[in-house]
């Protein structure tokens, strides 16, 4: 659909019903998912992961990442009989995307259709994504070794998300902000680096597909079909014409600065399993084996 086309304005230009215009906008998108679908969106196999991590590493230097996860609001019409369940907290109706990418920023995995005003964290929880990992039942692969690192014991793969995310063995998110020194800035940095593919991703869906540009005015069945076609579309454009990111090709870093605060992470004792594994993780951040130039200037220690 056009910029500012109802179905009401595509039916006085294809001389056809309104109705009728519902029926093959909705049987059109119904079918682009199902052909598509198995093609650029399949269900992701344990080698797909591994592929999907050691591009993560090449690209943006996170070792053992398979992809960012994020929420998106995609503005809607108020559905007949649904009150204030889509009104969200920015303050219009929508129905929130909630999608995985991976470092090219294509996506892996979406889940369509829950209610606006509901969190990322709320969101994630009650999807499919997040119940598929709880149960460990989306094909990830077991934990490997961080690459070069000296420390041999496996570390899981997982996913990076913002501060909306709950933190999981599974699931990384930035340290807060009103706590920060240097080793937990230079974390959130490197986090940063991973997590903005599926911003990029969800900023090309809605540079391509103008319908995004307004409200969707249609029913709920039909605005899920509307946007799961339209993510798969976005994959098969990407795959089909678009350039993947190139390597930055950081180096190791042989010698260390000293952090001005002498701040490092206890990974060791205290938290959950999932608190030592973040802080294991910026502990690798801060060695040689795993530390990137740029970081250093980011918390300001060069």
């Amino acid at each position: 659909m056009a910029t500012g086309s109802s179905f009401q304005d595509l039916s006085l230009q294809f001389y056809r019903g309104a109705s009728t215009i519902g029926i093959v906008v909705r049987l059109t998108c119904e079918a682009i998912w199902s052909h598509l679908q198995p093609m650029f969106m399949a269900e992701p196999k344990s080698d797909t992961w591994k592929n999907i991590a050691q591009r993560y590493f090449e690209l943006w230097n996170l070792p053992n990442c398979i992809g960012s996860i994020d929420g998106k609001h995609i503005r809607v019409k108020c559905f007949n009989n649904t009150g204030s369940t889509y009104f969200n907290y920015k303050g219009y109706f929508s129905m929130v995307l909630m999608a995985v990418a991976d470092a090219d920023g294509c996506f892996t995995v979406i889940d369509v259709g829950e209610f606006g005003r509901n969190s990322d964290g709320a969101v994630f929880r009650k999807s499919v994504i997040g119940q598929l990992l709880k149960q460990g039942k989306l094909n990830v692969p077991d934990p490997t070794p961080l690459p070069r690192d000296t420390n041999v014991e496996l570390f899981p793969h997982y996913l990076v998300g913002d501060e909306a995310f709950p933190l999981l063995s599974y699931l990384m998110r930035p340290y807060p902000k009103r706590v920060l020194t240097d080793a937990k800035r230079i974390f959130n940095f490197r986090l940063s680096r991973g997590r903005k593919s599926v911003e990029c991703a969800f900023g090309m869906l809605i540079s391509k597909f103008r319908v995004f540009e307004r409200p969707i005015s249609c029913n709920e069945e039909c605005a899920v079909n509307v946007i799961k076609a339209a993510c798969i579309l976005n994959n098969f454009i990407r795959n089909r014409e678009g350039k993947f990111y190139d390597s930055t090709d950081f180096k190791t870093c042989d010698i260390l600065p000293v952090l001005a605060d002498g701040s490092e992470l206890d990974d060791t004792i205290g938290g959950s399993p999932a608190v030592r594994l973040r802080n294991r993780l910026g502990n690798y951040f801060l060695q040689p084996e795993g530390a990137i130039p740029i970081q250093w200037k980011y918390a300001g220690v060069l």
